[in-house]
């Protein structure tokens, strides 16, 4: 084999494996609210029950500065009262990121007198980054149902890249 082929075929090898690797090791970013951020129109409830939120994942809070702001809450009780003077956290950049570091429940709120009481707070509950997320159908045949999340999925691949080595 010439060292142009050898050096064709690390090449190949890196172009397949590099974007299965990072696809494994990187964090999902929540903007929360979607495209309308963190605003009293949206509906945050359902819009946190429709994701999965894992540890490792980032939630970004999208907002006009000065008009709202996020705090973090302690409890589910403070949550449900909106009792901001129990606050974990609080930020007002308008575009603050939270870092969802271990498992369990958190509450947030804007801090704005009368938004939490209108709705515009939320609670989400991260899951372990190894966790399997809830497929929309009972029926997945997908090689994802196969393997859990944490399988690095690049060792799917490894047989054909001994072979193409062997060939």
């Amino acid at each position: 084999m010439s060292l142009m082929e050898g050096m064709c075929k690390i090449f190949f090898v890196l172009i397949i494996m590099l974007p299965l690797i990072a696809k494994q090791v990187s964090a999902t970013q929540h903007v929360v609210g979607g495209s309308q951020g963190w605003e009293e129109s949206v509906d945050l409830k359902s819009w946190a029950s429709a994701q999965t939120f894992k540890v490792g994942d980032q939630l970004v809070f999208k907002y006009s500065s000065g008009l709202h702001s996020v705090v973090e809450l302690g409890s589910e009780t403070a949550y449900k009262n909106c009792d901001l003077g129990t606050s974990l956290d609080s930020k007002n950049s308008g575009n603050d990121v939270v870092k969802l570091n271990k498992v369990g429940t958190r509450y947030f709120a804007c801090g704005t007198l009368g938004h939490c009481d209108q709705g515009m707070k939320m609670k989400i509950t991260t899951v372990a980054g190894n966790a399997p997320s809830t497929p929309a159908s009972g029926s997945d045949t997908s090689a994802a149902a196969f393997f859990p999340r944490s399988f690095p999925t690049f060792l799917l691949f490894s047989p054909l890249l001994i072979l193409y080595f062997l060939l």
